[in-house]
């Protein structure tokens, strides 16, 4: 594999436009202003699913039409547009229907994803966020929705991230795929796991798959990262490569079944429906495609 990877358009959720405006977020002045401005526009989110019209595009509303709710600064584009996001029940507006990231993201344009993705990400943690983890007094929204500050200590947080490693191993001929034991059977993808503290990216690899699956690594290759706020991961992904003839021993609490497979196999399964893939907004399908060099059918 010797392509190049510096762009991550490949990646549905990494695509966003906008400039987050960190330097905005405690101007009051300049908020208040921003929010006045009829041409701002605001996107509501509500457990993490937001309107979208045919195409699919976001339904963005004005000040007027949007409902009461936490409010988050998203950024603003090119030509000074400033983007809200609100927090509230969606409201009933004829010619749209409720998608998450799930079901639209890799369909939506650039800017769209990247606004569902930031709006998701921050919603899902201001609502488990809502006590101070040092003193456990309520917690109120600042900055614009990037922080919250404690109500006793005025201690100061930030939206939590947790970086996971996904990890496509093949052995050049072959790709390794498993099955989870609460899939179904024919639902299949690469392996991935949490990093844990005092360990780097590619030691989180290794020892993932060493757990998983009982299969030894090396030449761990970083490709691209994506953030998956569902509730609040950022998916870094890896190519690594393992030596042909070791036996899979599987840890069966986690990963149901595990087998190789060639690209002639992997193409026929998939035609056949005998496997289901990842869906085309996750890194995990983006990086097998890759692998295989072009497309696949279906998915879950």
């Amino acid at each position: 594999m010797t392509e190049a990877y510096e762009s991550l358009d490949w990646l549905a959720l990494s695509r966003g436009t906008l400039d987050r405006l960190g330097e905005r977020r405690r101007d009051e002045t300049w908020l208040a202003a921003a929010w006045d401005d009829p041409r701002s526009r605001v996107l509501v989110v509500e457990r993490g699913r937001a309107l979208v019209r045919p195409g699919p595009a976001l339904v963005l509303l004005s000040r007027e039409e949007a409902p009461e709710g936490e409010r988050y600064l998203l950024g603003a584009d090119g030509d000074g547009v400033a983007y809200f996001a609100v927090s509230a029940p969606l409201p009933a507006i004829e010619g749209t229907e409720p998608a998450d990231l799930r079901t639209a993201g890799a369909a939506l344009s650039d800017r769209d994803a990247g606004l569902l993705t930031q709006a998701v990400g921050l919603q899902n943690w201001h609502a488990t966020h809502t006590h101070c983890p040092r003193c456990g007094a309520l917690t109120t929204l600042a900055s614009a929705g990037h922080t919250r500050i404690c109500t006793v200590d005025g201690s100061e947080h930030f939206p939590r991230t947790d970086p996971a490693v996904i990890m496509l191993v093949h052995d050049g001929e072959r790709i390794l795929l498993a099955s989870g034991v609460r899939w179904p059977e024919n639902r299949v993808s690469i392996l991935a796991g949490f990093v844990e503290p005092g360990e780097s990216l590619e030691q989180a690899v290794a020892r993932e798959v060493r757990e998983e699956v009982g299969v030894t690594v090396r030449d761990c290759r970083y490709l691209g990262s994506q953030p998956w706020p569902l509730p609040r991961s950022l998916m870094l992904g890896f190519f690594a490569t393992a030596d042909p003839g070791q036996e899979l021993r599987v840890d069966e609490e986690e990963i149901r079944s595990a087998r190789w497979y060639t690209r002639e196999e992997l193409k026929a399964a998939t035609e056949a429906g005998e496997v289901l893939l990842p869906g085309r907004v996750s890194i995990a399908r983006q990086l097998i495609e890759r692998w295989y060099g072009g497309a696949l059918p279906g998915d879950w």
